[in-house]
Order: structure tokens, then C-alpha cells, then sequence
């Protein structure tokens, strides 16, 4: 086939040796194709690329990662505008930690595996070419779990950073989307990831951007630290949370599509469900205890 006649639009199916599919989380509230659903990498051909040149180079541009792809499938497609068009779908294997990725466009990139597929807002394209490649039967190997052991080789951790807030005895707690990655339709702090920026620069940067809350950094002391990893040999994280002592603003929703409230809880009745290490933080500064390790 030659370029003429390649269609437009490119992506790459990256499935790892466990049979989850690397999805990545696009913008809500933009004028985009499938806005806030979760997709697969990819974009259309620039100049005269064809389709392998440009899913390489889209690929690379998104996640920064160069693996071998092969023609998988083509799909229709819908664009904001409702103009139709097709999409050549190329196939690869990838093991990575998704958290390690970098994120240019869209929110966030996560592994999923075919059984959370039909719970998730999913692209409808990218559900028709992972149902096409369930439909095949794919059977990837056995993946060994490694054990931690002391002494082993050293592993680099996920920073997470947290708010505590407390007013007349109650917490600050928000209600996360029922599609989020992670703990949908679960209480959680205000949190989020340290990027290229020190922690207290992190939680003052996302209380404003998820929350309106203005935080002084010299108004914020370490409250407490978990250190937790949901299955033994998963990605370890260390979950710092910090409280502030003064802050201005009232709690709006301003990331829908992470979070759809925020509410004042009593610290010694915490709605139900939360998630697990924010009860045990909570429980450990109200107890005086700085740290609490989960999951080892």
C-alpha cells in the first residue's frame, strides 16, 4: 500500500507479558477526539510518513519509548468535528512501570487488564481493537513476582504528596471519580505525584490546581509517611503527608474527572470506602506516629 493510500490516523497496542494493555487517559473538556476516555498512544501521519513512521515517531513523542511494532488492524473512527476516518493499529510488547512514563498530553498512563476493560470510559475504537485482540485468544507467559529481600537491588520509588487539613476536629477529604485509575468512587486526600519539584512545592502547586486552596509553604510541616506497595514485588511508594497550619480558599472541584467532591469528615468517623494507607496516616498522626509502612 502506498502512503496515499495509508489511513491517516496511527496507534500502538502495547500489551505487557501479563496481558494488560498500556492505556493512556485523555483530556476531558477539550475539543478533541474522544475527550476523557482512556485510548492507546498514536496520532496522525504528518507530511508524506507513512504509517509506521509516524506511529514510531508518536509513540516516542507520548512515552518515550522505541519498541518493535507490528500491523495489527485498521479501525474506523469519529473525529470532534464528526468527520469519519480510519485508523492502522500496530501491535507491541512492553514491561515498563507506567507511572514512569512521561505524560506531554493528556493525564496519565496506566496498565489494565481485559477484566477492568468494560468498567473503564473507554475510547470506542480502542475497546473494538482490544476486544479483536481478546477475541484471539492471546495467552501471554507466566510473569514471576519478584520477592523483596534486604540488601537487593535498589529500585526507585513513586513520591506521592499529600494534604491533611483538620477544621473542628474533621479532615478534608475528596470523593474521586468513579473512572479513576485509581480508587474510583473512594475518599482519598488532596494528592498527587512529585514532578521535576520539591514535595512542598508539589503539594502547594496541586492544592491549587485540584482544589483552589492556597497553601504557604512555610506554613506546612510533615505529618506523616507511608511507605506502601499493594502486592509484594509491585511498585513501592512513599506516600508523604504534610499538614498545613493556615491555608485560604474553599475547597472547589476544579479536576472533574478526578474528583467529583470534597467534604469535612470527622477524623475518628472517616466516610466509607477510603483508601486504606490515607485511614492509616490519619490514624498515625492522630496517635503522634510519623510513620506506618503497608503491604511489605
Amino acid at each position: 500500500m502506498s502512503v496515499s493510500e495509508d489511513p491517516l490516523g496511527t496507534a500502538a497496542l502495547l500489551v505487557d507479558s501479563r496481558g494488560r494493555y498500556l492505556l493512556h487517559l485523555r483530556d476531558a473538556n477539550k475539543k478533541i477526539c474522544d475527550p476523557g476516555t482512556w485510548s492507546i498512544p498514536g496520532g496522525n501521519r504528518e507530511g508524506a510518513e507513512s504509517s509506521r513512521e509516524a506511529v514510531e515517531r508518536e509513540l516516542l513523542e507520548e512515552t518515550g519509548l522505541t519498541v518493535p511494532l507490528e500491523e495489527f488492524t485498521v479501525v474506523d473512527c469519529v473525529g470532534p468535528d464528526g468527520i469519519k476516518g480510519r485508523i492502522r493499529v500496530y501491535l507491541g510488547a512492553w514491561d515498563g512501570d507506567a507511572d514512569s512514563l512521561p505524560c506531554p498530553e493528556g493525564i496519565m498512563f496506566r496498565h489494565f487488564g481485559a477484566d477492568t476493560i468494560p468498567y473503564l470510559t473507554m475510547c470506542p475504537w480502542t475497546k473494538e481493537v482490544i476486544d479483536l485482540h481478546q477475541a484471539q485468544d492471546p495467552a501471554p507467559p507466566p510473569v514471576s513476582v519478584p520477592q523483596a529481600h534486604p540488601g537487593g537491588r535498589a529500585r526507585l520509588n513513586v513520591v506521592g504528596v499529600h494534604l491533611y487539613l483538620e477544621q473542628d476536629g474533621k479532615v478534608l477529604l475528596g470523593l474521586r471519580h468513579p473512572d479513576s485509575a485509581y480508587a474510583g468512587s473512594t475518599h482519598h486526600f488532596l494528592a498527587g505525584h512529585c514532578e521535576q519539584e520539591s514535595a512542598v512545592a508539589c503539594l502547594v502547586r496541586e492544592a491549587e490546581e485540584e482544589a483552589g486552596i492556597a497553601v504557604h509553604p512555610a506554613d506546612v510541616d510533615l505529618a506523616h509517611v507511608v511507605h506502601v506497595v499493594d502486592h509484594p514485588g509491585g511498585q513501592p511508594r512513599m506516600q508523604f503527608v504534610f499538614r498545613a497550619r493556615r491555608w485560604t480558599g474553599t475547597p472547589q472541584v476544579r479536576e472533574p474527572d478526578r474528583c467529583v467532591s470534597w467534604g469535612w469528615w470527622p477524623a475518628d468517623a472517616l466516610p466509607d470506602p477510603v483508601v486504606p494507607y490515607t485511614r492509616a496516616a490519619i490514624e498515625g498522626i492522630r496517635a503522634g506516629r510519623l510513620y506506618t509502612e503497608m503491604g511489605w
